[in-house]
């Protein structure tokens, strides 16, 4: 089953004068449930704007997008904003962490904001998910204590803690080692393979790329 098609979707990033970016340029694209895809291309090529609309961070100027059949342009901000924060989870480059907040706080988050999951229950889940990725100990720690890898798994388990349907990565393995990339993609092949997981890795790492089912290339905003 479809779970994201794109039809000529165009996204103009406006200057105010003939320097308009045109970021995306009719970009039509489908992704299967449970599929594990990356997104190639280099810096600037549209990678990173294309995830963000994905994702239902950023607008886009026309075309339409589908997300498990449901016709975004058409939805409301609230509908979409519960699409992002329970069917979506985003992994940033940077990590995205809240700095002076704990790990435990940072994986929270989600939970609290969609509100369903009773509060007796999100200590349990969330352990459970520090378990699995092997940060347990780390739980009440600061997350700007940890290292760049520890980091990295904290803001997986912020992403995937409410079992969303999509899973979004920008340039996840972008500050990281080889070993601790190498874990990483451990850790998103189990959670397709086992979880069901619907997974887009937004990269230029043929170390990464290689592993996936799919690959998409984009080039100056369009697939290719």
């Amino acid at each position: 089953m479809i779970m994201i098609e794109l039809v000529n979707i165009n996204k103009v990033y406006r200057k105010g004068n003939k320097n308009d970016v045109h970021a995306l340029k009719d970009v039509s694209l489908n992704i299967e449930e449970g599929e594990l895809v990356a997104l190639v291309g280099v810096s600037g090529s549209g990678k990173s704007t294309l995830l963000h609309i994905l994702g239902c961070l950023d607008d886009y100027d026309s075309g339409e997008y589908y997300f498990k059949g449901r016709n975004i342009t058409k939805l409301g901000s609230k509908q979409i904003a519960r699409i992002r924060n329970e069917e979506i989870g985003f992994v940033l480059q940077s990590f995205g962490l809240i700095l002076g907040n704990t790990v435990y706080n940072n994986i929270a988050l989600p939970l609290l904001l969609s509100n369903k999951t009773k509060v007796s229950e999100i200590e349990l889940k969330i352990d459970e998910i520090l378990k699995k990725l092997g940060i347990y100990q780390k739980k009440k720690n600061l997350v700007e204590s940890l290292s760049g890898g520890q980091q990295q798994r904290v803001a997986i388990a912020r992403a995937i803690i409410n079992n969303p349907l999509l899973i979004l990565a920008d340039e996840p393995t972008g500050h990281l080692d080889r070993s601790t990339s190498k874990d990483m993609m451990d850790i998103f092949h189990d959670l397709n393979k086992n979880e069901g997981a619907t997974i887009l890795i937004a990269t230029h790492d043929p170390f990464i790329y290689e592993q996936c089912h799919r690959i998409i290339r984009i080039d100056d905003g369009r697939i290719q």
